[in-house]
């Protein structure tokens, strides 16, 4: 069947609305026909980005955003775990530290940019400085509007460098939350991912979706879309990644580098 990664994109200029998303739509498709898709987009990702390494003359920046227990983590394991790890990178945002505070909010996330040939994904981003900051009111809100309009250009910027920008917020619903939380308590071995004040940051959901829709809003440009991608139903979500990374570096067409010799004149006999 077709996949329509469209209806996920945040078309540029159109107000966003989180709350009449679906957070469990699966496009009428089973586990089972998703997961092998997936099997064959991940292949068809691998082949790209071994291509775009080779060539060495445009970039990939994946940016993930979602709230907490979305699977960002998981993601990056079933979609990105199975690629080559030369030329893809993987960068984590947390809070900054003093040294970065120092700089504009766009200043340590310029130094994870990728270079040419390079895949890299962000854990988290320079849209925590539009979201945690605008809940907790870090900045002022005069400061935060214009940081809108310093990430579109940022990102332009990436793009003419030769750099694709895709954007990926992970959406799962409220209720999903708690579910993947209490399953972080009932498991031993998940204890460490779980931190008492998300629950703090929980009674904010609704404030943290208003932020969203307004970044999501600002900022899905052409050269940088954002997609809102449903991700209670794990299988689906990494069906829709990996659809997304293919046709992105399809797009893109990286090609391996011609010789700069004649390989038919090369002998190898005696080496």
């Amino acid at each position: 069947m077709t996949f329509d990664l469209d209806r996920f994109r945040i078309a540029p200029g159109v107000p966003v609305t989180l709350a009449g998303r679906a957070t469990d739509d699966t496009q009428g498709m089973d586990k089972n026909e998703a997961k092998a898709l997936t099997v064959e987009a991940i292949a068809e990702v691998d082949a790209l980005q071994e291509r775009l390494y080779a060539e060495g003359k445009q970039s990939l920046l994946v940016v993930l955003q979602a709230m907490d227990g979305a699977g960002k983590d998981s993601t990056l394991r079933s979609v990105f775990g199975p690629l080559d790890p030369q030329g893809v990178r993987v960068a984590a945002f947390k809070a900054p530290t003093e040294i970065e505070k120092r700089h504009d909010f766009l200043w340590r996330v310029h130094q994870q940019a990728p270079a040419a040939g390079e895949l890299v994904v962000f854990n988290r981003s320079h849209y925590e400085d539009v979201l945690i900051v605008r809940v907790h009111g870090l900045a002022p809100a005069d400061a935060i509007e214009r940081r809108y309009d310093y990430i579109r250009s940022f990102e332009r910027l990436l793009a003419e460098g030769r750099t694709r920008v895709v954007k990926i917020m992970l959406h799962v619903s409220k209720a999903y939350q708690l579910t993947r939380m209490r399953k972080r308590l009932e498991d031993p071995t998940k204890h460490w991912k779980f931190n008492p004040g998300d629950l703090d940051e929980r009674k904010r959901w609704d404030d943290y979706m208003q932020a969203f829709d307004v970044a999501l809003g600002e900022t899905s440009t052409e050269a940088a879309p954002w997609y809102v991608v449903p991700s209670e139903k794990r299988w689906f979500r990494d069906l829709a990644v990996a659809r997304l990374l293919a046709e992105t570096l399809g797009e893109m067409d990286p090609q391996y580098p011609a010789p700069t010799y004649d390989p038919a004149a090369v002998s190898l006999e005696g080496a």
